[in-house]
């Protein structure tokens, strides 16, 4: 019996975690261990429910206010405790989070090999996003098996002079658990009129850490404008807990009457309300791959984004933080039919759902075989 120690802490880990989880069971070999960290206690939770995972281990690291140094480093040296006491055989972390990064660095502390889930995204500018690029860097420079989810990442990493042998393009597991979510019976109950074929509903999402002040508030104003100009437009925007984003978006969005302010959506209620949006805008990473999965065209919010397939694909567009330019894109897509076609038309770039099964089986040769 080969164990495998899965490390997460926030609600997107966990979302691109689950179906690696679900197939490391159908393995009689394998044994999942599964260790969270708490980084989003609530958000985190609520899709450990969905997925029914329970985990062997839970950190429960979160605290107010608390610092990237402190919680980075309490983090490294309780997941090397952990490490130790489990002895896994190899440790899964996945994407650019501080757990992630911890969980790479324990690993790495205790001479067991590290298995890096959607590695090989890039921005090359190190504060941006912040400090997601610098701890993507950190986890490839540890990391003996790399999951890429799209060619242009494994191009990344072999200009960083990782292995071929080593690198394995999978895909994107937050498609796999996009898909097994949908398509799972489930009533969408959030009181809107979402089926009002009158209305064009906009899902919004933002909370990234090197927008918070000026920013922010430019792209809170950019939004505001789109639902002033368009009497027929609502958005929809579930607010991060984080009182850096909570602050101006009450402040500049609250008490529109077609600006709907909603507390964090359980996973399985933003997927199926992602599906019934008209359109996307967003500085979410995992809503970049999310959305053209249904053929949502996706306007992202932030100056530089390591998803440029989605861009190149034209599933996507960088449209910054300038209010004016939100409110422009937003506005085209509202007004040009053919723009809109173009974008909801485009194929998707971040797999076809298997990726789940590709890590695992890789992960079976690679430990079963003793490769």
């Amino acid at each position: 019996m080969k164990r495998v120690l899965l490390i997460f802490g926030t609600r997107p880990e966990a979302i691109k975690m689950a179906m690696i989880i679900r197939e490391l069971l159908t393995y009689p070999e394998l044994e999942p261990v599964v260790c969270v960290t708490g980084q989003h206690r609530q958000m985190l939770d609520q899709v450990l429910d969905w997925f029914k995972i329970v985990p062997d281990y839970d950190l429960n690291l979160m605290a107010p206010n608390q610092s990237l140094p402190e919680f980075i480093s309490l983090a490294i040296k309780l997941l090397s405790e952990t490490v130790a006491t489990v002895k896994p055989d190899v440790v899964l972390v996945q994407g650019d989070t501080s757990t992630a990064t911890a969980g790479a660095l324990a690993g790495f502390y205790n001479r067991v090999s590290v298995g890096h889930i959607e590695a090989g995204l890039r921005t090359d500018d190190i504060y941006n996003p912040f400090p997601e690029e610098a701890n993507r860097r950190l986890i490839s420079a540890l990391a003996s098996l790399h999951f890429t989810p799209t060619k242009q990442a494994t191009e990344a990493l072999l200009r960083e002079n990782v292995s071929t042998s080593r690198i394995f393009q999978t895909g994107n597991t937050v498609i796999d658990a996009l898909k097994w979510t949908t398509q799972q019976p489930f009533d969408l109950d959030i009181n809107l009129p979402i089926e009002d074929e009158n209305q064009r509903f906009i899902l919004i999402t933002a909370h990234r850490r090197e927008n918070f002040g000026e920013d922010f508030e430019a792209l809170c104003l950019g939004l505001k404008k789109i639902v002033e100009k368009n009497e027929h437009v609502h958005l929809i925007y579930p607010v991060h807990l984080n009182p850096n984003v909570r602050a101006p978006v009450f402040k500049i969005l609250g008490g529109h009457p077609r600006i709907h302010l909603l507390e964090p959506l359980p996973y399985p209620q933003f997927a199926h309300l992602l599906k019934k949006a008209y359109f996307v805008i967003t500085d979410s990473g995992g809503v970049q791959e999310e959305a053209p999965a249904f053929g949502k065209p996706v306007l992202i919010m932030r100056r530089t984004t390591e998803r440029q397939e989605a861009v190149e694909a034209g599933v996507a567009k960088l449209v910054g933080v300038d209010a004016e330019a939100i409110y422009a894109s937003a506005q085209e897509l509202l007004d040009d039919p053919l723009t809109y076609d173009k974008m909801s038309s485009a194929h998707s770039p971040f797999g076809d759902g298997t990726a789940a099964k590709q890590i695992v089986s890789v992960l079976a040769k690679h430990l079963l075989s003793g490769d």
